[in-house]
């Protein structure tokens, strides 16, 4: 299959990802997949603030994950607490840092990692919800740059991200210089995909 966009660290496909994943290969998988929680409905800003959810029902329940389990390939799955998942030892938590308020204090992904419970700090919330760089969210439910990095820390080689939206994963690894496959079937958010990974990466501390 023809690639949507392809440089000398990133490759992005346009499709669904449970019939171009058999024909990858990859070493590793960092994702955030819909997990049924009905946020292409939702609004910003306790639903002060409207963004583009994207088209249909893309959120309406959650993706089947089945395929990527069954994969001897080491993992991490955002989210993981809305899916049925075999039970391992590591997961990774996300403070939001989210202070006295309705929303979550944390997100989790579950691993099939050895090692121990991790949490990292990444304040994401009503102003902060943005990145530093790239200005404002373009996905609804995108995660910072920062926090993908510090997944693709735990992890090795060549990554894939079969949920990729608008490419932060992909992103984060092209940052720290390892090769990494993104798959989406919005077009849109592989435009937005390509277009951040295209960005030459700038070495100021800051998410690209």
């Amino acid at each position: 299959m023809k690639p949507y966009y392809q440089d000398e660290a990133v490759t992005i496909y346009h499709g669904d990802c449970r019939e171009i994943l058999p024909t990858l290969e990859f070493d590793t998988i960092v994702t955030d997949p819909p997990y049924g929680i009905g946020a292409n409905k939702m609004q910003l800003g306790n639903g002060h603030r409207k963004v583009y959810r994207g088209e249909g029902d893309w959120d309406r329940k959650p993706v089947d994950l089945s395929p990527l389990v069954g994969l001897s390939v080491p993992m991490i799955v955002w989210g993981g607490n809305y899916f049925t998942l075999p039970a391992e030892r590591r997961w990774l938590v996300w403070d939001k840092g989210t202070g006295d308020n309705d929303y979550a204090d944390c997100e989790l992904a579950w691993t099939n990692l050895d090692g121990v419970v991790k949490k990292f700090f990444h304040s994401w919330v009503g102003s902060n919800a943005k990145e530093r760089a790239d200005g404002d969210r373009f996905h609804p439910t995108q995660k910072p740059v920062d926090l993908m990095t510090w997944c693709i820390g735990f992890t090795e080689g060549v990554v894939l991200d079969p949920y990729m939206g608008s490419g932060t994963t992909l992103r984060a690894a092209k940052d720290l210089g390892r090769r990494a496959i993104g798959i989406e079937v919005e077009e849109r958010f592989c435009h937005v995909a390509a277009q951040r990974c295209a960005q030459d990466v700038l070495d100021l501390g800051l998410a690209a």
